[in-house]
């Protein structure tokens, strides 16, 4: 055993990893530095051994693992210094540096990994442009993308089922980008942004604050190299990444949704409600009409409603309760509006008021539609109960929520729609035997008989199928 400095410091980063964790480290070490180690395993050294990019390439390339993302990763590896040695300067990556380079990045802190991710951004020393940065984080989130779909950890969705990912990377990749502060605390936009330089600190404040680069490299880490795959993540922080799919298989069905931007939804509502979705209504699937949309979603729970207007934005809120058809606001500040293309954002409450969410139907006094922030007449989001109408009167920015006009235009013309239960679908929803909000709400009741409905509404109950887990 080597008795310097050095190797303290690398028995420290071990000893951040279980046993179980440690051996399944050196399992995949091994068996990448397989062809390049052998020399090195003859005479007994086993330290010796070491990876070339060649072997990661072979390894990883085309399946799990874009090209680009592999180098960066080698890059990463590379870049970490054992003191003392001129391994820096060497292409091959020792067994310290692969250990290290997982010590850090797994289970380190924003100051741990900020040299790794500098490296992983440019290969040379010294501050990062922002159009280095806008092309690292849209690698990471295409990979991430790339190797849980080549996993199968997408859990229920695929590319079939979603919108093209390729608008949503870059969606997603400026969103985190937005994030980027110079060290004079102000956030460079547009070309300016691109073309700024950033030094390590301002990277490092970057990847303390958001939390999805370091969740993003963990997945890549371990799903990608296949580290630790097996082994629970500690953290817990990929436990929900991409929340379950349900009651959209075999449908026929493209989501509004692309994979990055139900990524990024998916984190900012509540813990509880991160790891399920279950569709409940779709306008191409259930019909473009007001009655349908409330008997598919009053009850069942907190929602996400997205829709699409003719000029193909893509926008919605999140519900954080049960809808109910009534005749006052409902739902309280954990609601927000979202913003999915042309850009990915989310808004929200800012105290000023307790518009949360409104439902109404059929009522001669008051708006009848469903509403998000603002006031009557000037909806954050609202979708008028002449099905197919709405708008998006927030200029400046609305009230409720400080988001600005999510629509091409103020009044828009609706596309699609699609509203999804976030969660466990609450005890009483579409239980035999309970009443339904027809049953309990005459005016609902009346309404549908005069539009034709027979009594017992079957039609607005679709049996809330609970399709089997989609692996």
């Amino acid at each position: 055993k080597m008795g310097n400095a050095e190797s303290n410091a690398y028995r420290n980063h071990l000893s951040r990893f279980l046993p179980e964790e440690q051996s399944d480290i050196d399992g995949v070490f091994d068996t990448l530095s397989g062809s390049s180690g052998s020399a090195g395993a003859k005479n007994g050294k086993a330290t010796k051994k070491t990876v070339t990019l060649a072997a990661l390439q072979a390894a990883y390339v085309q399946e799990p693992l874009p090209e680009q993302m592999t180098v960066r990763l080698y890059n990463g590896m590379k870049s970490i210094d054992l003191t003392g040695k001129s391994s820096a300067l060497s292409e091959q990556i020792a067994k310290e540096q692969f250990v290290i380079f997982m010590s850090n990045l797994l289970k380190g802190n924003a100051d741990e990994k900020v040299t790794i991710i500098m490296r992983m951004i440019s290969k040379t020393e010294g501050p990062v442009k922002g159009k280095q940065i806008q092309e690292f984080t849209e690698d990471l989130i295409t990979s991430v993308v790339h190797v849980l779909n080549y996993r199968k950890e997408l859990r229920g969705w695929n590319s079939e089922n979603t919108r093209d990912s390729a608008s949503g990377v870059k969606a997603l990749a400026s969103q985190l980008l937005s994030e980027l502060k110079l060290a004079d605390g102000t956030k460079p936009v547009g070309p300016q942004l691109m073309e700024a330089n950033f030094d390590q600190s301002v990277i490092e404040d970057w990847v303390y604050r958001v939390p999805q680069i370091s969740v993003f490299l963990s997945v890549v880490i371990r799903q990608g190299l296949h580290v630790l795959h097996s082994l629970p993540d500690q953290t817990k922080d990929t436990l929900n990444l991409v929340p379950g799919c349900k009651g959209i298989k075999g449908r026929g069905l493209v989501s509004l949704f692309d994979i990055p931007s139900i990524m990024y939804i998916n984190s900012h509502l509540p813990a509880e409600l991160q790891h399920k979705w279950q569709l409940l209504f779709s306008s191409r699937l259930h019909g473009e009409s007001f009655s349908q949309l409330c008997g598919h979603i009053v009850n069942k729970g907190p929602c996400i409603v997205i829709l699409k207007d003719l000029d193909g934005y893509i926008f919605g809120g999140f519900a954080s309760h049960s809808w109910e058809v009534k005749p006052q606001f409902q739902g309280d500040n954990r609601c927000f509006l979202f913003s999915v293309f042309p850009s990915l954002a989310v808004y929200t409450y800012t105290g000023y008021n307790d518009h949360y969410m409104y439902l109404n139907h059929g009522q001669q006094t008051m708006p009848n539609g469903l509403g998000m922030g603002g006031q009557h007449g000037y909806f954050g989001l609202w979708i008028d109960s002449d099905y197919g109408k709405g708008h998006s009167k927030a200029k400046p920015r609305c009230t409720t929520y400080n988001s600005p006009q999510l629509s091409a235009k103020e009044d828009f013309t609706l596309d699609a729609m699609e509203v999804w239960a976030v969660g466990d679908l609450p005890e009483s929803a579409g239980t035999k035997g309970k009443k339904s909000i027809l049953d309990v709400d005459p005016q609902a009741q009346a309404l549908l008989e005069m539009a034709g409905k027979s009594r017992q509404s079957e039609g607005l109950r679709d049996p809330l199928e609970e399709d089997e887990d989609d692996d």
